[in-house]
């Protein structure tokens, strides 16, 4: 973790500080353990005293969560975007699903070309690290790691692009993405060749970002999610004509 050593004021002021930019800018995220008070005190540079003041204050906003016997955790700060009302109301709507993946092409696409011409090299190189991954998961049979890797290549770009406001709100969405409220990516990457297409979208996305061209990151991430959102509406056109010739044979079996 990029802890810092602490210069001279207010220890436990400039504690507070440093950790709610960590956990503003993503770095700390909700769920993640911090070090133990000894290595942390150590490593930013303060009196045990000091530290637990500090840590005692980000309990009391709500920041940080003491786990019985477990240590000291950053709470869970992101909750939903949505009501649970509203998530079951999206999950059984089609063009819920269709507005989500138009959100995401609009967001995803600004966030492609500040990464491109804003993040740094350690940005990049996460980035690309996480495609690399998505490469070697590409050829194994499960497509779980695939799809879940898929999630974290698309949340490296939005970190990238350090704006706070659309990487927390984007984390709470891919969450529910996760939970497959918006649609199932397992069944999508189940197909063969479908999955061949993804890769190679994700491939045009990284090359672009780490050519550093904007305009091309932006092209890519539509091209991508436009794929996406034709192949969901396919899928749910499939399912609905199954479903109408099943009750077809139904009545017929029945008269």
């Amino acid at each position: 973790m990029p802890f810092q050593r602490i210069d001279a004021e207010k220890l436990s002021q400039s504690v507070v500080r440093q950790i709610e930019q960590l956990i503003l800018r993503g770095i700390l995220r909700p769920g993640e353990r911090l070090p133990s008070e000894r290595e942390l005190s150590e490593r930013l540079g303060v009196s045990r005293p000091s530290l637990r003041e500090a840590i005692a204050e980000l309990q009391d906003r709500g920041l940080l969560a003491t786990r019985a016997g477990a240590g000291i955790y950053v709470a869970d700060v992101l909750g939903s975007a949505f009501s649970p009302a509203l998530i079951r109301l999206f999950a059984s709507h089609d063009q819920a699903v269709l507005d989500y993946i138009g959100f995401r092409r609009d967001l995803e696409g600004v966030a492609a070309a500040r990464a491109a011409e804003a993040g740094t090299d350690t940005d990049l190189k996460v980035i690309d690290t996480i495609f690399h991954k998505m490469e070697q998961a590409h050829s194994k049979r499960n497509p779980s790691d695939e799809a879940e890797l898929d999630a974290q290549f698309h949340l490296a770009i939005i970190e990238a692009s350090h704006n706070v406001i659309m990487l927390h709100m984007m984390r709470s969405m891919f969450d529910l993405l996760k939970e497959g409220v918006f649609y199932n990516r397992q069944v999508m990457f189940k197909q063969r060749n479908t999955r061949d297409i993804l890769l190679e979208h994700h491939r045009a996305i990284n090359d672009a970002i780490q050519a550093r061209d904007p305009d091309a990151a932006r092209e890519a991430v539509n091209i991508h999610l436009t794929f996406v959102e034709d192949a969901l509406d396919l899928q749910n056109k499939i399912a609905k004509n199954e479903e109408i010739a099943k009750l077809r044979y139904a009545h017929e079996q029945d008269r």
